[in-house]
């Protein structure tokens, strides 16, 4: 009785943790603003209160891109193919369902290291809390393997352009000559440990509470949501499920939707003209790579596979939702009314993404970001490499809280890093993987990153179970880290 008690007194919920953030940022603004010599503006009270609709209107494509999943995954809710899927997918792997762990990990981790898959996971979220759930497991494992496997690609990042892309962007900018070939092996060694570390992290939490489920992390609240928003699809589990013919249509146009989302945030060409012309089929290119004749991604979104954000994922998951109502039988007004339910569903989730968003907003344009970042430079100067990295570490470590996007964090935190890393005589290719690896350990579980608090809203879990969950795990990947960085940074 005590025990379900205590599980039942809920935590914070997402809203009021990242209003008591913006909060104290709005504070700190005004404390140290007649300290700082004119470099941080004090947060006026209308600064506070704008600050989440200037968010909303800050991360508007990624939050018109989670409604539109939401109507998408209605439809595919809607026509049974995902539940009965997902069903005939666990009945195969009954008794080796833990293999789905370090598959999906390895493969979201691919496409972290690769291109930065970070905001693009949100939809993977409540599918794979269903499909755990399915598998005996819980949600907070499906949670896990999303977040830790893109995670761990981010922190390792190779040739992810909207990490060391933009960093080495920066570093170019300022007079800086970086060695790619030092990036890539230095990032593959910090995806790959990083990667098997969480994956043994998250199969012994797996086996755990397939074992005995009330070893389950999460409270009752969070348990009595995902049953409720994920429930169905694992109850089919226990029935003898069959897909049809429509259904099996539809699932192959599901597989397909996520296939060219993906590849298309991907810049093919700069990596390989042949593979880029493979998935844009009917585009012709010049000898400078200008496009002679359009390919059918530029027809319908306007720009060619590769060149993707958020407006042509936004406009292909429209199309496909409606693609996969019509496969999927259903009438003209079903399709209407799912696709405007399941995005009315999301809505949550977008204001959680965009009150993140306004704790950003705030301190960019306090100017408190970039103050912290110059005293931390200062901070570093004059220190031996054995000190310096994992200094370095600590100072990306807290500037990410305050600048939770990668691509920002670069263009404003290399032009000064790089050059203090020059001038003490280490290498700066080093100082961008301390960069990469500091941001995308934070971005495990920092409250201003709308797409760890939207997946996790998904999910049907608080943030506070998912830091209490991955704590432990956050230490020891920000302890290798900092020692792979030192030894890299003494040795190259």
């Amino acid at each position: 009785m005590t025990e379900t008690a205590k599980k039942k007194r809920g935590m914070p919920s997402s809203f009021t943790i990242l209003l008591l953030l913006l909060a104290i940022v709005a504070v700190i603004t005004v404390v140290i603003s007649g300290t700082s010599g004119g470099a941080v503006t004090a947060a006026r009270l209308s600064d506070f209160f704008t600050a989440p609709v200037k968010g909303f209107a800050d991360a508007l494509p990624v939050c018109l891109f989670v409604m539109i999943l939401g109507g998408f995954l209605g439809m595919m809710t809607e026509t049974g193919a995902l539940d009965n899927g997902i069903a005939v997918l666990v009945k195969k792997l009954k008794g080796n369902e833990i293999m789905l762990v370090p598959v999906l990990m390895l493969i979201f981790s691919l496409g972290g290291t690769t291109y930065g898959m970070c905001e693009e996971t949100v939809p993977f979220y409540a599918l794979l809390a269903a499909t755990m759930m399915a598998a005996g497991f819980d949600p907070m494992v499906g949670a896990a393997t999303v977040l830790l496997g893109a995670g761990c690609g981010c922190l390792g990042s190779t040739v992810n352009p909207f990490a060391v892309g933009a960093a080495v962007d920066a570093l170019t900018g300022v007079g800086i000559e970086v060695n790619q070939t030092i990036i890539i092996g230095l990032g593959a060694v910090l995806w790959l440990v990083t990667t098997a570390i969480s994956i043994a992290f998250v199969m012994s939490y797996a086996k755990k509470v397939k074992a005995d489920k009330g070893s389950t992390i999460l409270s009752m609240q969070e348990l009595e949501a995902a049953e409720e928003a994920h429930g169905k699809a694992a109850s089919e589990v226990t029935k003898d499920v069959k897909l049809t013919g429509r259904q099996k249509g539809v699932l192959i146009a599901f597989a397909f939707t996520f296939v060219v989302m993906i590849v298309g945030f991907i810049p093919l060409a700069d990596l390989n003209e042949g593979v880029a012309n493979f998935f844009d089929a009917g585009a012709v290119y010049d000898a400078d790579g200008n496009a002679i004749t359009q390919g059918w991604s530029a027809i319908i979104t306007g720009l060619p596979i590769g060149q993707w954000y958020f407006d042509e994922a936004s406009t292909w998951f429209f199309i496909m939702a409606i693609v996969i109502g019509v496969i999927g039988g259903l009438s003209e007004k079903k399709i209407v009314d799912t696709f405007i339910t399941g995005a009315a569903d999301m809505m949550s989730v977008v204001l959680i993404i965009a009150l993140a968003r306004g704790i950003s907003v705030l301190m960019a344009s306090t100017g408190l970001d970039v103050y912290v970042l110059d005293a931390a430079a200062n901070a570093l100067a004059g220190l031996s490499g054995v000190i310096f990295a994992p200094m370095s570490f600590l100072v990306y470590f807290g500037l990410s809280f305050l600048i939770p996007s990668t691509s920002g964090m670069a263009t404003v935190s290399m032009p000064i890093m790089g050059p203090l890393a020059a001038e003490l005589g280490f290498a700066p290719e080093v100082m961008v993987m301390i960069f990469s690896a500091a941001i995308g350990v934070v971005n495990l579980f920092t409250p201003t990153s709308g797409a760890i608090m939207g997946g996790l809203a998904l999910a049907k879990i608080e943030w506070t179970t998912w830091v209490k969950f991955a704590l432990k795990l956050i230490v020891v990947l920000s302890i290798v880290c900092a020692v792979i960085l030192t030894i890299a940074c003494v040795m190259i």
